[in-house]
């Protein structure tokens, strides 16, 4: 399940393709994006926070509570301890100490102690979800949590939450699923004093008890009214409303979202599964139609709920049903000893209502203890029905005797037309729930899906590979429930596949034929053996398993508090028993086409071309789903399908099941407990601090090395990266390089599948500018897979050059990745107007880029038909770039010593390093160009360009469905080289508090959209910007626009008016966020190497790394602080740094600046076309590539030198 679904600002330079997971999310609110991004991930600075819609701010509430409680004296002292540390079965790195709980009101906490953490986090899961909705409020669940949000009785103001996490370096987020709803946040351990009009709001609640630090004691008070006495203000439910309809219009031009509801309206109408989960204005006032004028929603203040009703009794009493203490499981992770988070969460969750008398949670673990299911002891046997069968006591229970997925919905077979050109087949199988005790030791199921999804040679994968009928075939769990699953085989197929989806399908049922044939008389014991071989995998995968984030963990862990014995909860899914032959067989019996619903999705259907197919629904009428929109028809699967499909008539002789894995490690020893290593050991070294060491220093290549002795952990990682100018010296050259990296991971899948299934993975990408290499994981295999990646990609190259006719299967490999790469370049034109407009903003301000058109011009259309590209050409551009002139770097760390690093320095240079190196003139340097400011633009244009927005770029939305709207308005601020470490941190700064603010705005006051972001970008090349954001399906851009703009001028009045100490703050969290260590041997990975890529475009005299880079930006917002005496900072006091802060923005943002350089990226709905063409021509405006070209060769470039230089 995806935890942070909000899609993300960030554009790159690499590939433009849609990628669709094939995973249905849960409606989500987006998580409050006031941390800084990951310092395991890209360099700070350089990306945009993600989008946010947790919907918290505006003036205070005068409304009554729901519930006001004050806690008892009796309720701290009754709390029951169901698990101490040392019961926990842990993974040997996790250092962290544990304990469950139980509260005197029964509500069950897993507290986590982790004295080095620099995050701190806590979650609750609520077992109720949109299952829970009543029958005329649809999406009321989803609704709800939204509206927790805003105000409780002890804190009404609706951004105190946010403020008070922001301020501390923190976030929240959310999201409603079936059966689900999952609350979490962080914070940064501060214990910073509080401005002055904070003190007086603030009482004790906000000090820690003990050890606990002030930020987690005020979030968790905070965050514990959720489920004591919420509001449900009246006056916030038509804002909020408003909210979740324009969630739900985001969700209209999915294709994923219109699938998964098409799932929902193919089931049983009596089933809870049939329900529209995310709701919209209409169904949650239960009648409710949204006022427009003009293409625009009225104001909030002339609507009654359209003619509908009130939600707010419904949502009053669906609290009271659901969020009580029995009905909860709370996670927190702090830094504070066991006894002084369970101190902090007595005395906030304590409060909580206990459960009504006899109640049963929808959980395993209760239901167990409460003898609803059936265990038996060990030598029994499990529960069987009267025929003998197993008896799976979980399948339709929870609902009965409602089915969601019975023989009235299954067996059919259904056609859906796609918004995006894709084609897939998805057989879903109804299956028992994968924890029902028959199951839950077994699991077989992991061995099937291991088995299906199976890429070697012989294997279904690489049969339909081998044809050209597949991109991609997996298998895995659709939809799980408490009373039901849905199995799932996904597979992507090519037009060809799509042409000849009756041999796909067949060919599909011979290979599960021959699977059930294998568990039914498994004579040679082969099935056993690879469910021993995946539970080795599993066994070791968990014994060097990290400690996680511990956002993620917490949420996480909160859910399986439902699930698991405490005990277990880290271990979860990862115990598996031995293998038992009849539970496999009775579970296998259900993969049956007449106990399956067979989606087929394609753009080509209907035509009169596949028509002719048994798989054709041709039969059935197409419908249009209510909700969503998609286009579909269905028909029962035929009689004479069943049968060929259950007893295939021969199994086709390619088909083999797979040999067994000679990937899994064996040695798992530490490098760093070698006797060498042991006698250079340094006790007191801070080894997390030690950055890597250059252990090859030539012209051809620079190699960092760094053996891990803090992690523990038996991994490495090998990562090399190629620079060179042939990359992207055309449109041409990029896509030919692009063709040839899907072309060999195609090929490598039969070469290392067994590498990846055993924890060992390569990853071979090409990016503008160079190819990148890695492999990664358990350190005895990877000098082995590194060898077999980098010597197949020599003889891939050679083989390929040899022609099509040589090597025809080959040339069927190409052709379709050929075709996937166009099918995924033209797939970006439907991409979200929110998207579209940043990558406009990027093709405008970026040199050299090549656009989007370019690319499918190389691969379709006349030029393409005259002047083909070919295998052959498509050998030769990779071998130019692979093997010839470049300028090369690497890094070999984790479990891997010097000596071995320089061994893998020696494949390097005997597969790549053939040509003498890459002169520093001829590095390819991007750059980044300069916004006119107005008077610049005035000379450009003519007169006639706006006085707020002298430059705007707009464009039109593609697809006729897009029902959104969007803006981007970007301020340029300056180079890094002239920013320097204090503007770039001053510029963060000020993102950083602006977040809230522009949320609270425009989204929560104005409710312009559900997407709404500020943020700071860093543009390639060098420049940089502070961008508002703003997608919306109510709005047309202009107003968007104007609104934008408004704020920009308010925020600044809010920082005039902010205390000093306030911005003090503000900059401690932003410090804290920075100062983040890594938890896992993958997060130093990643930080290392960020930072060894950024000295590639730069010349000989900045090539080494600035691994000290984020302390050295903390330590310009180290101010007013026990630190701050010892610190550097040109910036010593309050004063000064609020000083800073308006002048910096009153230079880039304010619109008196002389400086002042904007643009606002606009594009418009289908609905809005007359507005968008009578705009073309004006003053200003760009509403063309070819515009935007035109300004380009007008304006000036940034200094690409590095501002550490």
């Amino acid at each position: 399940m995806t935890r942070h679904p909000n899609p993300s600002l960030s554009f790159t330079l690499t590939i433009l393709a849609i990628v669709l997971t094939g995973r249905v999310q849960p409606f989500a609110t987006p998580h409050n994006a006031r941390k800084t991004s990951s310092t395991a991930a890209d360099p700070k600075f350089a990306t945009p926070p993600p989008l946010s819609s947790t919907e918290h701010a505006t003036e205070s509430s005068s409304a009554s509570p729901l519930l006001s409680r004050s806690p008892t004296s009796s309720s701290l002292s009754k709390t029951a301890i169901l698990a101490t540390d040392d019961q926990f079965i842990k993974p040997l790195p996790d250092k962290r100490t544990y304990r469950a709980i139980t509260l005197s009101n029964r509500l069950t906490a897993l507290l986590v102690s982790d004295p080095h953490t620099d995050s701190e986090a806590a979650s609750v899961h609520v077992r109720a979800g949109h299952f829970d909705d009543p029958p005329h409020r649809a999406g009321l669940a989803h609704f709800h949590e939204h509206m927790l949000f805003l105000g409780t009785h002890k804190y009404p103001r609706e951004e105190e939450y946010e403020e008070f996490l922001g301020k501390n370096g923190g976030m929240s987020n959310a999201y409603t699923d079936m059966e689900d709803t999952n609350y979490y946040f962080n914070v940064a351990p501060l214990d910073h004093d509080d401005d002055e009009d904070e003190k007086e709001k603030q009482g004790d609640d906000d000090r820690g008890e003990g050890g606990v630090s002030s930020a987690l004691a005020g979030a968790l008070d905070r965050f514990a009214q959720f489920f004591i006495s919420p509001l449900f203000d009246e006056s916030m439910l038509e804002r909020e409303l408003r909210a979740v309809n324009s969630e739900y219009l985001n969700g209209r031009t999915s294709d994923n979202w219109r699938n998964f509801q098409l799932l929902k309206q193919g089931s049983n109408k009596d089933h809870p599964f049939s329900k529209f989960g995310c709701g919209n204005y209409n169904t949650l006032t239960n009648g409710g139609v949204l006022a427009t004028k003009n293409g625009e929603e009225e104001s909030l203040e002339t609507t009654d709920f359209g003619g509908g009703s009130s939600p707010r009794q419904d949502l009053v009493q669906f609290w009271t049903d659901k969020y009580h203490a029995g009905n909860l499981r709370l996670c927190v992770l702090g830094r504070a000893s066991l006894d002084d988070l369970q101190r902090i969460v007595e005395k906030t969750f304590g409060q909580v209502r206990p459960p009504p008398v006899g109640f049963v949670p929808n959980g395993i673990v209760d239901q167990i203890k409460a003898g609803i299911l059936k265990v038996p002891a060990d030598g029994e046997s499990h529960m069987r029905d009267q025929n003998g069968n197993f008896l799976f006591q979980t399948e339709h229970m929870t609902y009965s005797p409602n089915v969601a997925f019975g023989p009235d919905q299954l067996g059919l077979i259904r056609e859906v037309i796609p918004l995006v050109e894709s084609r897939t087949v998805k057989i879903f199988s109804a299956v028992p729930p994968l924890d029902d005790p028959v199951l839950r030791e077994s699991r077989p199921f992991r061995v099937l899906s291991h088995l299906v999804g199976h890429e070697s040679p012989g294997s279904l994968h690489h049969l339909l590979t081998e044809e050209g009928w597949i991109n991609s075939l997996s298998s895995g769990t659709g939809i799980s429930s408490s009373d039901f699953c849905l199995i799932n085989i996904a597979i992507t197929l090519t037009p060809k596949g799509m042409r000849e989806r009756d041999q796909v399908l067949a060919k599909t049922w011979q290979w599960l034929a021959l699977i059930k044939e294998s568990v039914m008389n498994d004579q040679h014991g082969i099935i056993e053996q690879y469910h021993k071989e995946l539970k080795t995998i599993t066994d070791i995968g968990f014994k060097f398993r990290e400690m996680g984030d511990p956002t993620d963990f917490c949420s996480a862990a909160a859910e399986k508090l439902f699930d698991y014995e405490p005990p277990k909860i880290l271990l979860g899914s990862a115990e598996t028993g031995e293998y038992d032959a009849e539970v496999a067989r009775a579970f296998l019996q259900r993969i049956t086409p007449q106990n399956s619903l067979i989606v087929v999705t394609g753009p080509e259907l209907g035509d009169e071309e596949h028509e002719s197919s048994k798989l054709s629904a041709r039969d059935g009428s197409w419908e249009i789903e209510e909700r969503y929109g998609a286009k579909y028809r269905q028909v029962r699967i035929s009689d004479d399908l069943v049968e060929e499909w259950n007893h295939p008539p021969e199994i086709d002789e390619r088909l083999r099941l797979p040999g067994l894995n000679e990937f899994i490690p064996n040695d798992l020893s530490l490098r760093c407990n070698d006797d060498e290593s042991l006698a250079s050991f340094d006790p007191n070294v801070d080894y997390r601090k030690q950055h890597p060491s250059l252990i090859v220093d030539t012209p051809k290549l620079r190699m960092w090395h760094k053996m891990d002795r803090f992690f523990r952990v038996p991994k490495a990682s090998i990562r090399l990266q190629l620079t060179s100018p042939n990359v992207y010296r055309s449109p041409r050259s990029i896509t030919l390089n692009r063709i040839f990296q899907k072309v060999l991971n195609d090929d490598l899948n039969s070469f290392v599948y067994d590498a990846s299934i055993a924890g060992c993975n390569y990853r071979v990408s090409c990016v503008p500018g160079s190819y990148r290499l890695s492999v990664s994981g358990y350190s005895e295999k990877l000098p082995h897979l590194l060898d077999v990646v980098t010597s197949r990609i020599v003889s891939l190259i050679e083989q390929m050059k040899e022609g099509e006719e040589t090597h025809p299967a080959l040339a069927g490999t190409f052709l379709k990745a050929k075709e996937n790469l166009l099918r995924q370049t033209k797939n970006y034109i439907y991409d979200s107007p929110y998207e579209t407009g940043s990558y406009n903003l990027r093709t405008l301000l970026e040199t050299p880029v090549w656009h989007v058109n370019d690319y499918i011009a190389e691969m379709e259309g006349p030029e393409a038909d005259a002047d083909p590209l070919t295998m052959k050409e498509c050998a030769e551009a990779a071998e130019a770039c692979l093997f010839g002139r470049c300028k090369t770097v690497a890094l070999c760390i984790g479990n891997i010593n010097e000596k071995e690093s320089k061994e893998v320095a020696d494949v390097i240079r005997r597969h790549f390093l053939r040509k003498r190196p890459l002169l520093d003139d001829e590095t390819p340097r991007f750059r980044s160009l300069i916004l006119p400011t107005k008077d610049e633009a005035t000379r450009i244009f003519g007169s006639g360009c706006d006085s707020k927005v002298p430059v705007i770029y707009e464009a039109l939305a593609h697809s006729e469905s897009e029902e959104n709207n969007s803006v981007e308005l970007m301020m340029q601020t300056a180079s890094s080289y002239d920013l320097g470490y204090e503007g770039l941190a001053i510029q963060e700064l000020i993102s950083s508090m602006a977040y809230n603010s522009a949320f609270n705005q425009l989204r929560t006051k104005e409710q312009l959209g559900y997407i709404v972001s500020a943020f700071a970008k860093k543009i390639t090349g060098g420049g940089n910007a502070f961008c508002v954001l703003v997608q919306s399906s109510s709005t047309l851009p202009p107003a968007l626009e104007e609104s934008c703009l408004r704020w920009v001028e308010q925020f600044r009045r809010e920082l005039e008016e902010m205390p000093e100490e306030r911005i003090v703050m503000e900059a401690n969290a932003v410090k804290a966020n920075l100062l983040e260590k890594d938890i896992k041997l993958s997060e130093e990975i990643s930080s290392v190497w960020s930072e060894i890529l950024s000295t590639i475009p730069h010349s000989e005299h900045f090539k080494n790394p600035e691994f000290d880079r984020l302390e050295r930006f903390a330590e310009i917002l180290t101010i007013g602080s026990n630190d701050a005496a010892d610190s550097c900072s040109p910036i010593k006091t309050a004063a000064e740094l609020k000083q800073r802060v308006l002048q910096f923005y009153d230079k880039y943002f304010m619109l008196t600046s002389p400086e002042r350089r904007v643009i606002s990226s606009r594009v418009y709905n289908r609905k809005a076309k007359d507005v968008f063409d009578n705009n073309i021509g004006k003053p200003g405006y760009i509403s063309s590539y070819d515009d935007a070209r035109k300004l380009k060769q007008q304006l000036s470039t940034y200094p690409t030198a590095p501002y550490w230089s």
